[in-house]
């Protein structure tokens, strides 16, 4: 911290997204396993800077990944660092995102200050949660027209019987609804295929569905690094550009990302919607002029939309009640 002129608590937040890889190491040894080093290297940032807020964002997975060990671990090792901690599992369609995308968010503060997360612009609904007023055709529909190179605008001309696949697939239609024959070999193996709370990505095999054609009338499925590949225009018979992706995920026009096309779609993939991220930010700047009350604790839990949780999610809860001081335990069942 000397080489960077700072003191240790200088810091006023410190936002990180270290990945969750499924591991199944729990129990006493669970950080000496080398594979949870990120999320190791993360809490470790959080003892050092010790920075008055922190936000540590990541996949739903996280709540049952090492039989629920990964989060409940790292809610240990914050409050032993003397953070209160406020953790909620948000669907970012509800905060004018135009996209279904699920990620936990955990807050934590070290002055005892209680953290409101910001209220939903709306309460999604219906099948899959996808009913609201933000939608696709909100955030791409005046890019219908392509050729512009300089925002990533550009998309390779389909042919083939990758074209045919794409003409045929009508909104909300996917792979499985072609004939057989198009059917590619790779769909075929992960079609039928069912994969437990906790399986590590790298072992998932890509989403079940492949290509699928999107509604402008929806919400946006999750923006992943491989959505330009998978994603079919509503009304245009081609993948999703580069900006249209983008643009989902709510960054502006002139906001620029370098590398390969690859690379940019991790870049956009990966991050934290900007729009979300900035409701996040002020939330915390609003709570930050509140006085503290709290000790070091998990306060709050809100983990699913469902009236019903899987028995993996009703353990990790279980195992995260037990953090709390009695009067936030109640919390856990105001869902």
């Amino acid at each position: 911290m000397d080489q960077l002129g700072l003191q240790r608590g200088e810091i006023d937040l410190i936002i990180g997204a270290p990945p969750c890889q499924g591991f199944t190491t729990a129990g006493s040894r669970f950080w000496d396993d080398p594979r949870n080093g990120l999320v190791r290297n993360y809490l470790r940032a959080l003892a050092a800077f010790y920075p008055r807020w922190f936000m540590m964002e990541n996949v739903e997975v996280i709540l049952t990944t090492a039989k629920g060990m990964y989060v409940v671990e790292c809610v240990k090792k914050m409050i032993e660092l003397y953070y209160s901690v406020f953790l909620k599992k948000v669907y970012m369609q509800e905060y004018c995102v135009p996209q279904r995308r699920k990620r936990v968010i955990i807050i934590g503060n070290r002055d005892g200050k209680d953290y409101n997360f910001p209220a939903q612009k709306e309460c999604a609904k219906g099948a899959i949660y996808k009913n609201t007023s933000t939608t696709l055709k909100d955030a791409i529909s005046d890019l219908e027209r392509l050729d512009l190179p300089e925002i990533d605008h550009t998309a390779r001309r389909e042919s083939g019987i990758q074209l045919k696949r794409i003409s045929l697939l009508k909104v909300g239609q996917s792979m499985k609804d072609l004939p057989l024959e198009l059917q590619n070999d790779s769909f075929q193996r992960r079609s039928h295929r069912r994969v437990c709370d906790g399986t590590p990505s790298e072992k998932r095999g890509g989403p079940p569905a492949g290509m699928k054609r999107l509604s402008y009338d929806e919400p946006c499925l999750t923006i992943t690094s491989a959505a330009t590949a998978e994603f079919i225009h509503p009304v245009l018979d081609r993948m999703l550009t580069i900006r249209e992706c983008a643009r989902i995920q709510t960054f502006p026009d002139d906001f620029s990302f370098f590398g390969t096309d690859a690379q940019k779609m991790q870049q956009i993939g990966n991050a934290i919607p900007p729009a979300f991220a900035k409701q996040i930010a002020e939330q915390i700047m609003y709570c930050d002029n509140k006085a503290g009350k709290n000790k070091a604790s998990l306060i709050y839990i809100d983990v699913t939309k469902s009236n019903a949780k899987s028995p993996s999610l009703s353990k990790t809860c279980q195992m995260l009640e037990e953090l709390m001081p009695q009067e936030y335990a109640k919390l856990l069942y105001n869902l």
